[in-house]
This record gives structure tokens, C-alpha cells and sequence, in this order.
């Protein structure tokens, strides 16, 4: 593997994730187990296998637990964990700009991951996408699918039988990013950068969407807990035991 023209990245942790409770009534989003392990355990051992040597965390509700859990990010094999935490909740852009000025090279790209997903396609051929394309902002888009099982229609209303879950022929914003640094002035102080940064840089054609393959889930929800826990396991685990808060169910 080549070695990683971008070697930081922000974790965006500081949301309450009233979908997701019970597992957030005492816990941020990012500490919500996915097969006995958090969210972020996920997020940092896959940073530091693609080379990124320096991580930001931005926290807020209960970050307590996070940096417990992450420390300085020595064990998950990082030289650099850094904490950014808001006094008050920023909203998602806001929250991203304040963090920004945390980075340990704020004058070069940087990844950015909504604390909510985990994933395991290749990060350096995200950042060689990213340069080739001259964009801004690239955005990993996942294939849609669907929450619900299709019907397989045939003669016009006969069922043929029904598959669950298909992809669908759309792509989604998988809340994964490279980032240039000029691109954070233009964050709100408060709110979401999906809602007016984004939408400016597409209008100059400067937000540019990867096509990401490999694995990607979104936690959104607790079916979406089971079901990433179900597919982790299916994998062999993207975690070593060591880092499990819970033992592995059987």
C-alpha cells in the first residue's frame, strides 16, 4: 500500500443521537457498541492502517467516555489523538469548523468521518481520487439501500418472489470526506455544512463524489446496531479483542 498524501482526519463525535436510544441515554453516538466494540474503536484502528498518524475527536455530549476509551490513541496505533470539545452543541458544520482549528497541520487536507459509520475501503485510493479530481471536498458515496424488501413483479401484478434490502441504482453521502483547508472558512459557525458549505461548492462544481466499494454501514438507528453487529461478525471481526468494551456474542 502507498503511502497516504493525507495523514489526519476529524472525527465528528459530538452529536446525542436521540434515534439511537437506549444506547445513548449514557453514552455519545460514537461509543455505542457494534459487535462489543465502539463505534470509534472501529473508526481509529481503520485510520491508522491506511497511515493516518494524527486524529481529532470533536465531543460534546458525555466525551467523557470517549477519551477514556481512546486516550492518547497510542494502543489503536496513532501517534496523535487530540480532543475538541464544545462548550455548547455547534451542529455538525459548526462542530467540523471548530475542530478544524485542532489539526495538527491546519494548512493541509484532512479526512473527515461522521461518527456514526464504520468502514473498511481503501482511504489511500479515497486521497489519490481526491487530487486527481482537483475538487475541494470529496465526498464516499455508498450504493442506496433499500430499508424495506421489493417485490419481484411479473406479468404486471404476479409476485415472483420478494428480495430484502436490494441496492437501488442511487448513491448516498456515506458521511466520509477529504477535505481541503481552505474549505473551512466557508462552515458555518453553527449549524450543518451539508445545508449551505456544500451546496455553494457544488453550484462552482467543486464538491466531487468517490464511489466508494468495500464495506460501509451507517448506525443510524438500533436495527441498524443489529445489523452492523451481524455483518462485522460475519467478516471475522475489523477489531482486535483487545479493544472490545463487551465480550463478542457467541
Amino acid at each position: 500500500m502507498s503511502a497516504t498524501p493525507v495523514p489526519q482526519a476529524l472525527i465528528l463525535a459530538g452529536g446525542q443521537a436521540t434515534r439511537m436510544r437506549p444506547y445513548t441515554d449514557d453514552a455519545p453516538k460514537a461509543m455505542v457498541p457494534v459487535a462489543g466494540a465502539p463505534i470509534v474503536g472501529y473508526q481509529l484502528v481503520w485510520l491508522a492502517q491506511h497511515g493516518i498518524t494524527s486524529v481529532t475527536i470533536s465531543g460534546g455530549y458525555k466525551h467523557e467516555m470517549i477519551s477514556d476509551y481512546v486516550g492518547d490513541g497510542a494502543r489503536f496505533g496513532l501517534k496523535d489523538v487530540r480532543y475538541a470539545i464544545e462548550a455548547e452543541p455547534l451542529g455538525r458544520g459548526g462542530g467540523l469548523k471548530f475542530a478544524a482549528r485542532h489539526l495538527p497541520e491546519p494548512d493541509s487536507p484532512f479526512y473527515v468521518l461522521n461518527g456514526d459509520v464504520i468502514s473498511s475501503f481503501s482511504l489511500t485510493a479515497f486521497a489519490d481520487y481526491h487530487e486527481e479530481n482537483h475538487g475541494a471536498v470529496t465526498v464516499a458515496l455508498s450504493p442506496y439501500r433499500s430499508n424495506w424488501g421489493v417485490a419481484d413483479l411479473v406479468d404486471g401484478n404476479r409476485i415472483r418472489g420478494f428480495r430484502q434490502s436490494p441496492e437501488l441504482p442511487y448513491w448516498i453521502n456515506a458521511g466520509i470526506y477529504v477535505f481541503n483547508p481552505d474549505v473551512v472558512p466557508m462552515l458555518p459557525d453553527l449549524g450543518d455544512h451539508e445545508d449551505s458549505t456544500f451546496p455553494e461548492l457544488a453550484r462552482d462544481g467543486r464538491l466531487v463524489g468517490y464511489r466508494l466499494s468495500g464495506y460501509w454501514r451507517g448506525i443510524d438507528t438500533v436495527k441498524d446496531v443489529i445489523e452492523a453487529s451481524r455483518e462485522v461478525r460475519a467478516t471475522g471481526g475489523l477489531l482486535p479483542p483487545e479493544l472490545h468494551t463487551t465480550p463478542p456474542e457467541n
